[in-house]
């Protein structure tokens, strides 16, 4: 009899199987799909040897001590600060836009002063930020969203910005600065010997089981367990009862090539003419040496596995009828960004699934 079921050897699932085995001595069966642990942010080595994410570039940053000190039991780190360029009419600049941006961009030589007053003369004024496009737009003007924005959210969501919560563009900063760093957050590293060591090493307590390559639906009715702990897409869980919730999807496409560097930062975003949305060089994230490297590009599509929940008030009152229906299911907790149908971030699962662990302690406290 296992304690708890639990399914999805992500971040979400794998976190709980850590600290119930760990701290309170349950046993734990955890499930996947996938032929590895580690979900979208599982990373290997290639055919060369060089170390790639699988499914794109997952870059772990935070500003919770409580997550990253957690997170360090079971890896030392490599410090590591991303830097991002987008190609925009024929030049490489820094985004999130700042000062050298908009320098580089129209040949000027603004003060960070000056480059304030530059955003405040072509900012659009807007009474109410409903959507993508009124936050960019509200803060640096149309020619700039057009430039940046519309043509890589278009790609990214299959969605126009103007049909987009505001919470899609509001995750990307405008500076007035010269700070390149994509992220700001206090602490940013990677795991020096990459996720999937993480992962072993997160899951490799006597009391965790793995079975790879399964639908725990196969194996639900054949193994005896108390409580289940879900981290897929909640929509599949109940059937599509209500109907699909709308997901973007992405396909990768990975090539090693025969140079120790191809292009000039570890990614450089395309916002309009390819069909692509960026291009990522492992070896920035890794700080591996090696005489080949290994890039991959990003092709969103609408069919795939899911990836990004697509924020738009429809979708979010479809997810409120699915969130009725797990509520009212006592014996299932919904974890991670599937089951709850948000785009969180590594380090936001990791925060969600410690807090769900101390509920469920507290929770056996109250029975006893």
């Amino acid at each position: 009899m296992f304690d708890y079921l639990i399914v999805g050897a992500g971040f979400a699932g794998s976190v709980l199987a850590e600290r119930l085995a760990s701290q309170s001595g349950k046993k734990v069966l955890i499930v996947d799909k996938r032929p590895h642990i580690g979900g979208n942010a599982y990373d290997h080595y290639d055919d060369s040897g060089i170390l790639v994410h699988r499914y794109g570039p997952h870059i772990f940053h935070t500003n919770s001590r409580e997550v990253f000190e957690y997170l360090s039991f079971f890896t030392e780190w490599r410090p590591y600060e991303h830097r991002v360029l987008a190609s925009v009419d024929g030049q490489l600049v820094p985004i999130p836009i700042n000062l050298d941006t908009v320098n580089r961009l129209y040949g000027l030589n603004l003060t960070a002063f000056q480059l304030e007053e530059f955003f405040a003369s072509v900012a659009e004024q807007k009474d109410y930020i409903r959507t993508s496009e009124d936050v960019v737009v509200s803060k640096v003007g149309r020619e700039l969203y057009e430039k940046f924005f519309r043509g890589y959210t278009r790609k990214q969501w299959g969605l126009d910005p103007s049909e987009l919560d505001r919470s899609v563009t509001a995750r990307v900063p405008t500076r007035t600065n010269r700070d390149d760093r994509y992220f700001t957050d206090t602490y940013q590293a990677m795991p020096l010997h990459g996720y999937t060591r993480m992962f072993e090493k997160m899951l490799s307590h006597p009391n965790i089981k793995i079975m790879l390559n399964t639908d725990y639906r196969e194996i639900q009715e054949a193994i005896a367990y108390r409580e289940m702990i879900y981290t897929g897409p909640i929509d599949e869980f109940f059937d599509y009862c209500y109907g699909k919730l709308p997901y973007r999807s992405l396909e990768f496409k990975h090539e090693t090539l025969n140079k120790p560097v191809h292009q000039p930062a570890p990614v450089i975003n395309y916002p309009n003419e390819h069909p692509y949305t960026r291009v990522t060089e492992f070896k920035y994230l890794t700080g591996q040496e090696h005489l080949k490297t290994s890039i991959v590009y990003e092709y969103p599509q609408a069919e795939g596995d899911p990836y990004y929940p697509i924020p738009r008030p429809e979708n979010a009152e479809l997810y409120k009828q699915y969130k009725a229906l797990a509520d009212a299911t006592p014996s299932v907790h919904f974890v991670g960004r599937l089951a709850t149908y948000k785009y969180y971030n590594m380090d936001q699962v990791v925060a969600q699934a410690l807090a769900i662990y101390s509920q469920l302690v507290q929770r056996v406290l109250i029975k006893i």
